[in-house]
């Protein structure tokens, strides 16, 4: 099952997300996911295995289980079926090489998606570092000769040479998009975003529906393991009311809540390096949550964000 995204490229609806995934296991998950049916994996710069996707995707593209058009990859700057990618915030002021830059670490002729990874431009560190930038006062280190338009139209160079098939933004809200919008030649096909039953950002959601953004989940399992452990987070997972629900459909807290997040027409990226939990997680199209379950997922909404980058960073660019 796949989204059409506003660039007329297909984007499929359920992919795997590699952030915290070790250099040494990203072999084994990838061949495995491409195995099970996975044909879309999300990437970043910041990410830290970029090498060690592409040499995964070399073996899955060389041995002949798909091909580079089976697949679709996302990568985010720093930052087929397509892989994502994204621009990391040091790299605002040279959109250009980042990409070529990921390119060459992922093996790859053109990525399906590239990202702006967060809507803020740090002092540059280097084409493919991705450290956060913090001064000598403890805080991030923004550069503002840098502004967000103009990172744009960098972006959408890479379209006119090539180098990428789609453009989209990432955790931006409902006014940074709507600017975006604004001044944008090409745009932006994909917003990725936290969203999750304690999480939902209906508002933002809707905007991007509205102006044809697909609207992509990445932290789909709200408050799951690395979340918990990272930033102290509560899990939806345990939530009673989600319990009960899966007892009814007689599916998993995660299918249940991926399934939701399907039929709010937004694409999910659960994370996960289990061989169990890549099979469940692509389990979703089998049946479908009654208008009364969706309602009353709908009434679970916290405003409870659970990704917090911003602590490390000290800054906080939600505020």
């Amino acid at each position: 099952m796949a989204i059409t995204l506003n660039s007329g490229f297909e984007m499929p609806i359920v992919g795997l997300g590699v952030w915290r995934m070790e250099g040494k296991d990203i072999r084994n998950l990838l061949i495995n996911a491409v195995k099970i049916g996975y044909r879309h994996f999300d990437c970043a710069a910041d990410y830290q295995n970029e090498r060690e996707v592409g040499d995964a995707l070399t073996e899955v593209f060389q041995s002949g289980l798909v091909k580079r058009e089976d697949i679709f990859i996302t990568t985010k700057a720093s930052k087929g079926q397509p892989y994502f990618f994204h621009l990391w915030n040091s790299d605002h002021g040279h959109v250009v090489e980042a990409c070529k830059n990921s390119l060459k670490k992922l093996c790859l002729d053109y990525l399906d998606l590239y990202l702006v990874h967060f809507p803020i431009a740090t002092r540059h560190t280097g084409i493919g570092t991705t450290s956060s930038a913090i001064g000598e006062d403890g805080f991030l280190d923004i550069d503002t000769t840098v502004s967000l338009e103009t990172t744009w139209h960098a972006m959408e160079d890479l379209v006119s040479m090539g180098l990428v098939r789609s453009i989209g933004i990432s955790n931006y809200d409902i006014f940074l998009t709507r600017d975006c919008l604004a001044y944008s030649k090409v745009k932006p096909a994909v917003n990725q975003i936290e969203t999750h039953p304690y999480f939902q950002r209906e508002s933002l959601v809707k905007f991007c529906h509205k102006h044809g953004i697909c609207v992509t989940a990445h932290t789909p399992l709200g408050g799951a393991v690395a979340n918990t452990e990272w930033f102290g987070s509560v899990s939806c997972l345990d939530d009673p009311v989600l319990k009960g629900i899966a007892e009814k459909y007689k599916k998993t807290v995660g299918q249940i809540v991926l399934r939701w997040g399907i039929q709010r027409n937004t694409v999910v990226i659960p994370k996960t390096s289990k061989l169990e939990r890549l099979r469940e997680n692509l389990k979703v199209f089998d049946f479908e949550l009654a208008k009364e379950d969706m309602e009353l997922i709908k009434s679970l909404d916290r405003n409870y964000r659970t990704n917090q980058p911003a602590k490390f960073w000290g800054v906080d660019l939600y505020a």
